[in-house]
């Protein structure tokens, strides 16, 4: 089966073997197996975050397609949730049964199981906000066990599940995850001026669960960071590239228009994350830019997403990217990261 079958991006060629366990116990014997073979392997949910060699991947393809979502109730109530549930299916369960502290976090594609993987955010709210505990097994010693979010090390889309440019990330699967989440009608205090604006509301304001839930799915769309068969911009990855973190001293070198938020403000030097997306427009690519040729192409409507404009390939959608870094670098000296991650390619 080819990855473009299996990914939002519909690019990337043939896994060598696909599994595709349906329960828990299936989950666990597939991937000790594959583990114990020795050859390589490759965690798959919904594939929103994943871009994938033309070569394919020559290893053992898990996809994880376990269901379902457990209700414990009381002042607050924690949601077991399998790692294969659609993650907006969960933020629909949880809105529906009036509980609180994930209804910004509509409409983010994908499964479960790598919410905890990206430490997911979006208007204002992270999983980091309402993560209990996960049910991990361990590539390395095979065993399951239950692992505190306090053991993640969850960071801006980051954890210590992830591999990144500093650190190797944990391997295994996630099996499940604990949400902690507040009994209530109405929704954890708006924190993102867009949404805010959106709901007509004031930064700090509480307002019913269905109703922030609509409007960021409506901001989703707006943006085609929503799964929509109808719309070619939601043909990607979501954002390819995150906002980059720099020093104070480094931000107080940009120019005054630049978006920037300080992390900490009580720090004497605070870190202060930037819009990836203003440099990106700043350093001359703008809203729909593609490379003459290529099927790759910004979205028409956000410059963070790339998408497959019909045909594309994976190196066509790794060189618009790597084209994109180097005018950020070349203007501003920031070097972007991707997002999503990126198997047999390089950025």
């Amino acid at each position: 089966m080819k990855f473009a079958e299996l990914t939002t991006l519909r690019v990337g060629g043939e896994a060598r073997e696909v599994l595709s366990p349906a329960t828990a116990d299936e989950l666990v014997v597939a991937a000790r197996e594959a583990w114990e073979s020795g050859e390589q392997w490759l965690a798959l949910g919904g594939g929103s975050n994943l871009l994938v060699a033309d070569d394919g991947f020559d290893g053992t393809v898990i996809r994880v397609l376990t269901r379902g979502i457990e209700e414990v109730t009381g002042s607050r109530a924690t949601l077991r949730v399998a790692a294969g549930e659609p993650w907006d299916a969960v933020v629909a369960f949880a809105v529906e049964h009036g509980l609180s502290g994930i209804e910004a976090l509509s409409g983010i594609p994908g499964s479960a199981g790598a919410a905890p993987v990206q430490n997911i955010g979006a208007y204002g709210q992270e999983l980091s906000h309402v993560l209990e505990a996960i049910d991990f097994l361990d590539a390395g010693t095979g065993e399951r066990m239950r692992l505190a979010a306090s053991d993640l090390d969850l960071g801006y889309r980051s954890s210590a599940l992830k591999d990144s440019p500093e650190r190797r990330g944990r391997r295994g699967i996630v099996l499940s995850l604990d949400l902690r989440l507040e009994v209530s009608e109405l929704s954890a205090p708006i924190a993102y001026d867009q949404l805010a604006t959106a709901l007509g509301a004031a930064g700090g304001d509480r307002v019913p669960l269905a109703a922030v839930r609509a409007a960021v799915l409506t901001l989703r769309a707006s943006k085609g960071m929503l799964l929509d068969p109808a719309d070619p911009d939601s043909v990607s990855a979501g954002s390819f590239f995150t906002n980059p973190i720099v020093s104070e001293n480094f931000a107080r070198g940009l120019p005054d228009a630049a978006p920037r938020w300080i992390l900490d403000p009580d720090a004497p030097e605070s870190p202060v994350k930037l819009s990836a997306a203003w440099l990106i427009e700043r350093a001359g690519i703008t809203r729909g830019f593609s490379l003459p040729g290529s099927g790759a192409a910004v979205s028409s409507k956000h410059t963070l997403a790339l998408v497959n404009r019909g045909g594309a390939t994976a190196n066509a959608i790794a060189e618009l990217a790597r084209y994109i870094h180097l005018r950020v670098l070349s203007e501003f000296g920031i070097r972007l990261q991707a997002e999503p991650q990126l198997v047999g390619v390089s950025l």
